[in-house]
């Protein structure tokens, strides 16, 4: 099977199963609570003009320096106090100490064009489309490979084409792949076609981007001028991290709800940058680090016979 990707569009002949990947903690209850624990409690203000979420990397914040006063021998002093007393413009940002959480939904086109929850261990047939909602717990960045019958890897996500080659991800705001919002309705679904085989789709979820991986406007340039260098393909000492660490142990939890229809809010969290709130519908699947690690990985296969 040769999975081809048009602006993001799978077009392929697949059935998905959530893959081989070490579970040292399986089901555990606290996973699921753990995860959606940092949701806000109330829903984002409808305050979108329509316009696509921006997946690019944040512009680091300037701070303003404060003019030095030589002749204030406690300006020092000064500083130090209005910090412990609630001046926190000279307070360093915190660093993030959660554990990094990802949450994957299944939903598969019905016949009548719905978006609808599906299981993934479930047989799929030639002309079916299904799409993946992802949610991440933290702000990061996110990376997709794809291998063919345990091929080489090719970067399928970010997309010099998509996004503006950008690849952030907000806390609980979700994200669709492929996106609903594609032009043509043949690109908002992975297809099922005739030919068999075994795809395996790699998601890396960082707090950091990858070293040696473009993105941005760097990723765009590099598309643009030398399109045989895209899709992009990791190098030997990147794929070799990610696969290091596809072994490291998560937790996960499972609560599928099959049938059920993609509703109005996660269609316009995805497509309009809203995030969910508490009482949002949840992931079918959340799978957390078990450590305070700094990655997520974890994989998807898709299998057709």
């Amino acid at each position: 099977m040769r999975l081809t990707v048009i602006l993001f569009a799978f077009l392929c002949c697949t059935a998905l199963a959530i893959s081989a990947v070490p579970m040292a903690f399986q089901d555990q209850e606290d996973v699921r609570g753990a995860f959606l624990t940092t949701r806000p409690k109330d829903k984002p203000a409808n305050s979108s003009t329509g316009a696509k979420p921006s997946h690019r990397k944040p512009k680091p914040s300037v701070t303003e320096k404060k003019p030095t006063n030589p002749g204030n021998q406690n300006s020092s002093s000064t500083d130090n106090k209005n910090t412990k007393t609630g001046n926190n413009s000279n307070r360093p940002t915190p660093v993030n100490t959660q554990r990094l959480g990802l949450g994957l939904t299944l939903f598969m086109r019905d016949a009548s064009g719905l978006a609808v929850q599906a299981d993934p261990t479930r047989v799929f047939q030639k002309g079916d489309r299904v799409r993946v909602l992802l949610e991440t717990n933290t702000d990061g960045y996110l990376y997709i490979f794809n291998t063919t019958n345990d091929g080489p890897p090719v970067m399928i996500y970010p997309d010099a084409n998509l996004d503006e080659a950008g690849n952030y991800l907000q806390s609980h705001v979700p994200f669709e792949i492929p996106s609903s919002l594609a032009p043509d309705e043949r690109l908002r679904w992975f297809s099922f076609d005739e030919t068999a085989g075994n795809e395996r789709l790699f998601f890396v979820f960082t707090k950091e981007p990858l070293n040696g991986l473009p993105i941005d406007d760097e990723l765009i340039s590099l598309c643009r001028d030398s399109k045989p260098a895209c899709p992009v393909k990791p190098t030997a000492d990147v794929w070799a991290q990610v696969q290091s660490e596809l072994k490291q142990p998560l937790e996960s939890n499972t609560a599928a709800q099959n049938g059920r229809a993609q509703t109005t809010t996660e269609q316009q969290a995805s497509t309009r940058g809203l995030g969910l709130a508490k009482d949002d519908p949840q992931p079918a699947l959340i799978m957390m680090a078990s450590s305070k690690s700094s990655r997520l990985v974890t994989t998807l296969d898709l299998i057709h016979k």
